[in-house]
């Protein structure tokens, strides 16, 4: 039991999980746009996401206690390490111009952790973009948005059409939802001055503004030139299941709650898509 409470963790920490999460989304695009599945981006977003995402949330760590690490660090800055020559590997067999975009969102996961901006700009001293008061879950679904709906449309040389906009958006706002969660539990150690929505709001506001951005993502679906009733079933069960998680979260909710079961609700979707379609 110990053995499999350990590589759970791995999994989690080592940002498997999100990776997966965010290719679940990726997938997701091309079956909603009739797109073949490249498997070759999958890959790359897979492996770039598990490196992005650990560089972001070790990076401080590892600069300044590197000679006494933690084994399970360690074992996530070599896996980091793999994954960064598999990210390359597979970089270098896409389009010059899916690159062009991706190195755009590259940049800005790049800066959320790398200090580049004076220090009046900031809640404390690191001076990335992360320390930006209210910009972190912005941020994060501007990215989200970008990689799991623009770049494998954009690699499929598909037209940039009002539904494909409608769809980015969609995806960011429910991005913002599936974070609020994490917001919630994070809310008795995050910084004051970091003005999450929780922090600015409360909890039962977060609670109400993640409600109505998901009857929003709903009611776009409306607007779509190929609106399908499927399509449309699916985006609804989807929404209820990720409203329960955010009217459930609380500030001591359990440890797999959010990192676990809140983030891999993207896994349960592209399941939904697979059954249906």
């Amino acid at each position: 039991m110990k053995v499999i409470k350990q590589l759970l963790n791995f999994y989690i920490n080592s940002s498997i999980h999100v990776a997966l999460a965010v290719c679940a989304l990726t997938w997701i695009t091309f079956i909603e746009f009739h797109l073949p599945t490249d498997k070759t981006l999958v890959f790359f977003i897979f492996f770039s996401s598990v490196t992005g995402y650990n560089f972001v949330k070790y990076f401080g760590i590892a600069k300044f206690h590197h000679r006494r690490l933690a084994n399970w660090l360690k074992a996530i800055q070599v896996f980091s390490f793999f994954c960064f020559f598999l990210m390359i590997y597979f970089a270098v067999k896409l389009p010059v111009k899916t690159l062009l975009y991706t190195l755009g969102l590259g940049a800005v996961t790049f800066f959320y952790a790398i200090p580049f901006l004076p220090k009046r700009f900031f809640v404390d001293k690191q001076q990335n973009l992360r320390s930006i008061g209210g910009l972190k879950i912005y941020l994060i679904a501007f990215v989200w948005s970008g990689v799991t709906v623009f770049i494998p449309l954009i690699n499929g040389n598909f037209p940039l059409s009002v539904d494909v906009f409608i769809t980015g958006f969609q995806r960011y706002m429910y991005v913002i939802v599936l974070m609020l969660p994490f917001e919630i539990r994070d809310l008795r150690f995050d910084n004051l001055k970091l003005s999450t929505i929780p922090q600015k709001i409360g909890v039962r506001r977060t609670k109400v503004i993640g409600t109505l951005l998901l009857l929003l993502l709903i009611a776009l679906e409306f607007f779509k030139a190929e609106f399908k009733l499927t399509q449309l079933f699916i985006i609804t069960v989807m929404a209820f299941f990720t409203w329960v998680t955010v009217r459930y979260a609380e500030t001591d909710q359990g440890k797999y709650y959010s990192s676990l079961w809140v983030e891999g609700l993207p896994l349960f979707w592209l399941l939904l898509l697979l059954l249906f379609y």
